[in-house]
């Protein structure tokens, strides 16, 4: 709709242009729609912007800007308003042309191609490999997934991918826990209380019980010389003595238990996001990392442009010479690399793969991890402007008003799979969406749950529904519906039909500002809306009147909505019924 008023306006402005009043149009042009209807339907600042350029009054450039405009078939009148706003009052065609265009463009209404040619690499959820997803990680899933589907919408090329976290100490205490379940598994009792810094949720019951089928009773030597955790005031010091004396005692052996939890945990993670509709186009191995020499050929380049130096026996990044806080370790006085060190390569790899830009989503809680990302980026002369991280906030789930206690090492929390299993998978992804992800998000179990106009996933999939319903109950009448052909859509002249009308045009404009901000909840907010709007309708105007002409136009218009919800539903992951 916005397109008519452009149009029109830009042919103004060219003819002002040519009688010297002005320069140039303007390569953009915003149109605003006003808040009250007094005030037409669009508005224009324009008069305001270029007055000066002009060498007159705003209001006198405004009352010259309407007298240039064409004649318009969509244009019924305009008004100069204020010290020099153009207020744009449309004809019912300008509102009814969006229900051609619906019916024109299908699963495609809604879409643009600003993105066209620019590859996009998104890395989202990748957590750890210790535990099972739980409910926290569900929102960055679903916020991921939503987004390369609306990047994607507009003309993105995507790439999808998740981090595996494959090396490092967190898995090695993992290793750790499995082997102690595989000890009590054996009825063989611990020397002392489990370590409270193991990992402890039932999880790893079925892990250990493998691996007793794979290996029977191989790794028990080695609890004969189980370190004697007790004597450490460090918890931190006695997991990494009893880590270091696995892999020295099991040798070979190491590597099998090591792979036992990692593959089980991955495994599972693979499965629960793919059964929450959310798929990669590739899964990143940290380990392959090291083991190609990727961290010690970016570390190394580090170095060898001056960004480098020792202390203390570690090697450090002089990360604050680009704005950090303070300097970054980038390999420890042991000589291992630190999860900053592998960053830094990961990163270098995403730009030698090509991409042009670089999406990461990360945790809240890896905030302080921004800037000396950032600043690695640009110590190898890399385009740090390409990077964008965007920060998601964990959901907190609440039954009734108790707050659910989530802790992956204490093996407390409610996983991924179970909320998809009592809520489905639907209102999860629709709840995880409703905030920005940067927002605090309350996830209500009870409100996802119920089947009312409360429950926002349900009454918009209902609006969607209750479209399919109009031409059941018309075909059981008898009554003739419009099919593949817009029909006549002159009839269309209530206020609430061309409100509804410009809620659909509304829709490519929501999508657009939503790739380009990153906020797949502006979508959401949106089809809220949109719904409210097609059942005040749908409650207060008859749709399967007698009249043809009048029917045919009213479904045509009410398909229009139900192709429009189910595009959106689509981006954000979430089904549009038929029935319900």
């Amino acid at each position: 709709m916005k397109a008519f008023v452009t149009s029109a306006l830009s042919a103004a402005l060219q003819q002002l242009v040519e009688s010297g009043t002005l320069s140039q149009v303007p390569a953009s042009l915003e149109l605003d729609r006003p808040k009250q209807a007094s005030h037409g339907d669009l508005a224009s600042n324009v008069a305001l912007l270029l007055a000066k350029e002009a060498r007159c009054k705003p209001r006198e450039l405004a009352e010259r800007i309407v007298a240039a405009l064409p004649e318009s078939s969509h244009i019924a009148r305009c008004e100069v308003a204020g010290p020099g706003f153009i207020n744009f009052f449309l004809r019912p065609e300008a509102f009814q042309e969006v229900v051609r265009r619906v019916y024109a463009e299908g699963e495609r209404f809604g879409a643009h191609d600003f993105g066209q040619g620019e590859t996009l690499h998104l890395e989202f959820v990748s957590a750890n490999p210790t535990g099972p997803l739980h409910v926290g990680h569900g929102r960055g899933a679903a916020y991921g997934a939503s987004l390369a589907n609306i990047l994607r919408f507009c003309g993105y090329r995507v790439f999808c991918e998740y981090y595996v976290n494959d090396a490092g100490r967190q898995m090695d205490i993992l290793a750790a826990s499995v082997y102690l379940r595989y000890l009590e598994s054996a009825g063989h009792p611990l020397p002392w209380p489990y370590p409270s810094n193991a990992y402890r949720g039932d999880y790893l019951l079925p892990i250990a019980e493998a691996l007793r089928r794979e290996l029977g009773d191989r790794l028990l030597p080695a609890a004969a010389h189980l370190p004697d955790l007790g004597r450490f005031a460090d918890p931190d010091e006695a997991m990494d003595a009893l880590i270091q004396q696995l892999k020295t005692d099991l040798g070979a052996d190491y590597a099998p238990l090591h792979r036992a939890g990692l593959e089980t945990i991955l495994a599972d993670i693979r499965a629960d996001l793919a059964e929450f509709g959310v798929h990669y186009d590739g899964w990143y191995s940290e380990r392959s990392l090291m083991d190609s020499g990727a961290i010690t050929r970016a570390v190394e380049a580090l170095t060898a442009a001056g960004h480098t130096y020792v202390r203390d026996g570690a090697l450090w990044f002089r990360s604050t010479a680009y704005g950090d806080d303070k300097d970054r370790v980038l390999r420890r006085d042991n000589g291992a690399y630190t999860y900053f060190a592998s960053d830094v390569a990961y990163h270098a790899d995403k730009f030698a793969r090509g991409f042009h830009r670089l999406v990461d989503m990360w945790g809240a809680d890896h905030h302080g991890y921004v800037a000396r990302v950032r600043a690695s980026l640009q110590a190898m002369g890399l385009d740090e402007a390409a990077l964008e991280i965007l920060l998601v906030q964990f959901a907190i789930l609440y039954r009734g008003e108790e707050k659910v206690s989530m802790s992956t090492r204490a093996g407390e929390f409610v996983t991924l799979r179970q909320l998809r299993a009592e809520v489905g998978n639907d209102a999860a992804r629709f709840f995880y969406v409703l905030r920005r992800a940067d927002q605090h998000l309350d996830f209500d179990l009870e409100l996802a749950k119920q089947r009312s106009e409360e429950n926002p996933v349900y009454y918009i999939q209902y609006a969607h529904a209750r479209v399919y319903s109009l031409f059941r109950q018309a075909e059981e009448q008898g009554l003739s519906t419009p099919q593949e052909q817009v029909p006549e859509l002159a009839p269309l002249q209530d206020a609430r039909e061309l409100a509804l009308a410009d809620l659909l045009w509304r829709f490519p404009e929501v999508v657009g500002i939503s790739a380009r901000a990153r906020e797949p909840h502006q979508i959401a907010f949106y089809l809220k809306e949109l719904a409210a709007a097609f059942h005040t309708y749908y409650n207060a105007t008859r749709i399967l009147v007698e009249e043809s002409a009048i029917r045919h136009a009213r479904l045509a218009l009410v398909r229009a909505v139900a192709r429009t919800i189910a595009n959106g539903l689509t981006l954000l992951g979430v089904s549009a019924p038929e029935r319900m």
